[in-house]
C-alpha cells in the first residue's frame, strides 16, 4: 500500500508577494527526497484547533488508507482542519519548503490562520503523495503536443508558477490566469516560450466571474496539438475542460484538471452530485492510462 508521509512544519518567514497572497517559509521536521523534485505537488496542510498549540495527527504508517481512518477517528474538536495547497518551492538541499495562501479574510481556518502567522508556528503537513493528486510530467504531457495551455484562478498561481519554471527551454505555452486586479500579478522564470494573459474580475466576486471562461472561450490558440492543465474554482474548470473537448476537439487524455475549491462549499462539505461524477470520470481516465502503460 502507498505510504502518505507525515511531518510537522514550523514557521520561520512570511513575505507577502502581493496584496492578497503570502509565502509561508516552512522548516519541515522531515522531508522525502523527492519532495520538489517536480512541479505541482501537492500536499495537505493541517491547522491547529483553538487551544492547541500543535495540531494532533497520527503517526505515518505505511497504508494510507489506515492512516487517514485513524485521523477521521480523532474527536471533531480536536482533529485538525485539514486543507490542500501545492508546493511552491523546496530550497534544495534542505528541509525549507515554501508555501503560497491567498489572503481572502476570515472566511476560513487557512486564510485566517495564514492572515495572523508569526515565525515560530507549527502546522502539520500530509505528503506530498501521489495519493492525493497524480504526478504531471510535463515531458510526457508535451511528447505528443505542440503547445500547452494553462488555465486557473489565483488559487491556481502557485502551481502554474512550478509548471512554467519547469518547462523545457523553447516549449510554447500560453496561460490564462483569472486574478482580482492587476495589483495580484506575478513574475514567473521560465525557460518555456510563455504568454500569459491575466485577466482581472475587477470588484467581482471570485467563483461567480466568468472572465477566465470566457477569454478562453474567445481565444485564438495556436496551431498544433495542445495539451491542457486547467485549476480553479470547480465549475470554472468543469466548464472549460467541457469547452476544450466539445469545441475544440481536445482528446480528453490531454488534459489534466482539477476543481481547488467549491463556490459558497468548503473541504469539509459533503461533495456534490457534480463532484462525485467529476471524480468517477478522473478515475476512469487515470485507469485507462494505467492500462495503455502497462
Amino acid at each position: 500500500m502507498a505510504t502518505l508521509p507525515v511531518s510537522f512544519i514550523q514557521v520561520t518567514d512570511i513575505t507577502r508577494i502581493t496584496p492578497r497572497m503570502a509565502r509561508v517559509t516552512f522548516e519541515a521536521d522531515h522531508l522525502e527526497d523527492s519532495v520538489g523534485l517536480s512541479p505541482d505537488q501537492q500536499l495537505k496542510l493541517c491547522f491547529p484547533r483553538a487551544g492547541q498549540e500543535v495540531p494532533v495527527l497520527p503517526e505515518q504508517t505505511d497504508d494510507a488508507t489506515s492512516w487517514y481512518q485513524a485521523f477521521l477517528a480523532i474527536p471533531e474538536e480536536e482533529r485538525p482542519w485539514m486543507r490542500s495547497f501545492t508546493l511552491r518551492r523546496r530550497v534544495p538541499g534542505t528541509r525549507t519548503i515554501e508555501v503560497d495562501f491567498v489572503l481572502h479574510g476570515d472566511t476560513g481556518p487557512a486564510t485566517s490562520w495564514a492572515g495572523s502567522a508569526r515565525p515560530g508556528d507549527r502546522l502539520g503537513m500530509v505528503g506530498p503523495s501521489a495519493v492525493y493528486a497524480r504526478p504531471v510530467s510535463l515531458t510526457d504531457a508535451i511528447t505528443d503536443a505542440d503547445w500547452l495551455l494553462l488555465a486557473g484562478d489565483e488559487t491556481a498561481l502557485p502551481a502554474i508558477g512550478t509548471l512554467l519554471e519547469a518547462l523545457p527551454k523553447g516549449t510554447p505555452a500560453v496561460a490564462y490566469i483569472e486574478v482580482a486586479d492587476g495589483a495580484e500579478q506575478q513574475a514567473f522564470e521560465t525557460p518555456g516560450e510563455v504568454t500569459v494573459h491575466w485577466l482581472h474580475r475587477d470588484g467581482a466576486p471570485a467563483g461567480r466571474s466568468e472572465v477566465l471562461t470566457e477569454a478562453v472561450r474567445t481565444a485564438e490558440f495556436p496551431p498544433g496539438r495542445a495539451f491542457a492543465w486547467l485549476a480553479g474554482e470547480s465549475g470554472a474548470v468543469r466548464a472549460l475542460r467541457r469547452h476544450l473537448v466539445d469545441d475544440r476537439g481536445v482528446d480528453k487524455r490531454s488534459i489534466e484538471f482539477s476543481g481547488y475549491w467549491r463556490f459558497k462549499l468548503t473541504q469539509d462539505d459533503a461533495p456534490t452530485a457534480e463532484d462525485m461524477a467529476e471524480a468517477q470520470e478522473r478515475l476512469a481516465e487515470y485507469q485507462a492510462t494505467a492500462d495503455d502503460n502497462s
